[in-house]
């Protein structure tokens, strides 16, 4: 793993980035080793509790064979935070240019969420062509991708919100879609009953998936 990805790396390593909420850090290690060992790497820790910057540290720190990333990033302040602790790509739901502009300048791989073709060129405007559409089922999901396959060629994008283990082939099977994200491989319930086998057989499903 090199020490500088690419945001096409970060797409490219998976067929599913998992889209991770930890209230405990205690669960951060043993949730980030399952998931590698299912043969997932990139990590999505959201920054939507409190402990979250301690996760990603403890990940960074503890397990090497991991890549921390942190999603929910809003702002220049998140993403300064998130680089401190150790990530090493970041997501955000939306795009602005004061965070595109934070990311490029600290070296943090972004993908930029977007939801519209004014929001693509905006992100394509400030050099972001990897995009998370978002949310992609209720923004227009496999219809909206195939149309934006036209004008947005050169576009490649990672649909996460509403993708799960039934649906996550069909958005895979499109040319302009690298991965996706989703929570359905790190279940609320298994994380807090600490059942690692089940995330880990989880995670080896999402890794086959066809692409």
């Amino acid at each position: 793993m090199t020490e500088k990805l690419t945001p096409l790396e970060v797409m490219r390593d998976a067929p599913v980035i998992p889209v991770i909420v930890l209230n405990d850090v205690k669960d951060a290690i043993p949730l980030a080793r399952a998931l590698v060992a299912g043969g997932i790497r990139m990590l999505e820790v959201t920054l939507r509790t409190p402990q979250a910057l301690q996760c990603i540290e403890a990940i960074a720190k503890d397990v090497p064979e991991a890549v921390a990333g942190a999603g929910t990033i809003r702002s220049a302040a998140d993403a300064q935070a998130a680089a401190l602790a150790g990530a090493k790509f970041g997501v955000s739901p939306g795009y602005t240019r004061s965070v595109g502009k934070a990311c490029h300048d600290i070296g943090l791989p972004l993908l930029p969420g977007v939801a519209t073709g004014s929001e693509i060129m905006t992100a394509q405007e400030d050099g972001y062509t990897q995009l998370k559409f978002f949310p992609a089922l209720q923004a227009g999901g496999l219809p909206m991708l195939k149309a934006w396959q036209g004008p947005f060629g050169d576009v490649t994008f990672c649909p996460t919100g509403g993708i799960h283990a039934g649906n996550a082939a069909e958005f895979l099977a499109l040319s302009n879609v690298a991965c996706v994200g989703g929570s359905w491989i790190v279940p609320t319930d298994a994380i807090r009953d600490g059942d690692w086998a089940r995330i880990e057989q989880l995670a080896r499903a999402a890794s086959q998936l066809p692409r």
